[in-house]
């Protein structure tokens, strides 16, 4: 199957309240725990505390909600809205848009399938509709099956590079934020006491193959990643200047050239281009050494190079309060800091508080980006 189409993007809606931003929420795989996180999130008394700040919408099957809810002996009321405009008037319970687009009876829970993967795909593509006019401020995505995808036919390697072609958007990054424990939180600096601590990490490559890794890290890209760390700052963090630093990718970021070349042909480069249009930002440094000193507050905002360089110190020291974050899109993107969790998909026992936090940082940053 081919690629979907992009969609058109449409003037702003002035009926959008900017008080109480109505955030689409996508389902995710349906043979995931998406469903069921989502339920626990937007069910009593969770319901409270996300209804103060925000109007949530869910795309997806009604009847695949309904039935997960009866599973976790929910009594979440749910029912179904013909658009997003419906939801402006605050009620208990969840609100759905019903796209029909799941048969429960074929569904294996736990188990990917190409069934699963369009109706994933499909979700994205309306929310991906509804914010690009403007009908939503937010989009909160539960977790997909990147084998579903493929399955299904949509070559992405997942939700990234799916939103910027549906929404016609060249550059995209994959920005973590972990806001951390106060039972780990080391001694602070000053300034990062004065903020809400966090470590937030934007990765300058994502799903890749490690072997494909060098040949796909250019300088193009390092300096892409760095631009956009430096945005993301500005607008969603209120950071005027920054204080950005950029990882090496080998071992002792190649200790002079001894364990790569990377680091004098690749990242220095593209540092010092940065440097040179204004973006205060260093390195590169050891991966281990400059995300332990961003941990404590030295750095605002780390550029890592591939993706476990960076999730794994997000999930290490905030997993459960961590959230993707899509930068360079024309709409805020957020989602969980996890996958489809199989091995638990089925069992009530899936926690919600990530996608609790991916909303709550959705609704703060669909506030300070002008839609």
């Amino acid at each position: 199957m081919p690629p979907p189409p992009a969609l058109g993007q449409a003037k702003p809606d002035p009926r959008l309240s900017p008080m109480k931003p109505v955030i689409a929420i996508t389902m995710g795989d349906p043979a995931g725990i998406g469903p069921e996180i989502i339920i626990k999130a937007l069910s009593k008394p969770l319901v409270n505390r996300i209804e103060r700040i925000a109007r949530p919408v869910v795309i997806g099957d009604r009847g695949l909600l309904e039935q997960t809810a009866r599973r976790l002996k929910s009594s979440c009321e749910i029912r179904t809205l013909l658009d997003p405009e419906a939801v402006r008037s605050p009620k208990t319970g969840l609100s759905v848009i019903d796209l029909k687009n799941i048969n429960l009876s074929d569904r294996v829970i736990g188990h990917p399938d190409a069934a699963g993967g369009q109706a994933a795909v499909e979700a994205i593509r309306k929310a991906v509709e509804l914010a690009l006019a403007r009908r939503v401020a937010a989009i909160v995505t539960a977790p997909i099956s990147k084998e579903a995808l493929h399955t299904a036919g949509y070559p992405y390697p997942g939700h990234t590079e799916l939103l910027a072609e549906l929404s016609r958007t060249k550059e995209v990054g994959m920005l973590m934020v972990a806001n951390l424990p106060k039972t780990i939180r080391p001694r602070l600096t000053p300034r990062a006491s004065r903020l809400a601590p966090q470590l937030r990490i934007l990765l300058a490559t994502t799903h890749l193959a490690l072997r494909d890794l060098p040949d796909r890290l250019t300088r193009e890209c390092v300096r892409t990643a760095i631009r956009l760390a430096h945005e993301a700052a500005r607008r969603y963090f209120g950071l005027r200047r920054a204080r950005l630093a950029v990882t090496g990718l080998n071992p002792h970021a190649g200790e002079g050239g001894l364990f790569g070349r990377e680091e004098n042909e690749i990242i220095r480069p593209a540092i010092e281009q940065a440097r040179r249009h204004g973006i205060p930002v260093t390195g590169p440094f050891p991966a281990d050494s400059l995300i332990r000193q961003a941990f404590e507050g030295k750095y605002d905002l780390v550029v890592a190079m591939y993706h476990d360089q960076a999730l794994i110190p997000i999930k290490l020291l905030g997993f459960g309060h961590a959230v993707n974050v899509t930068v360079g899109l024309p709409f805020v993107r957020t989602s969980p800091d996890h996958g489809t969790a199989y091995d638990i998909a089925g069992k009530g026992i899936a926690d919600p508080s990530s996608l609790i936090e991916a909303i709550r940082l959705a609704v703060n940053f669909s506030a300070k980006k002008k839609l």
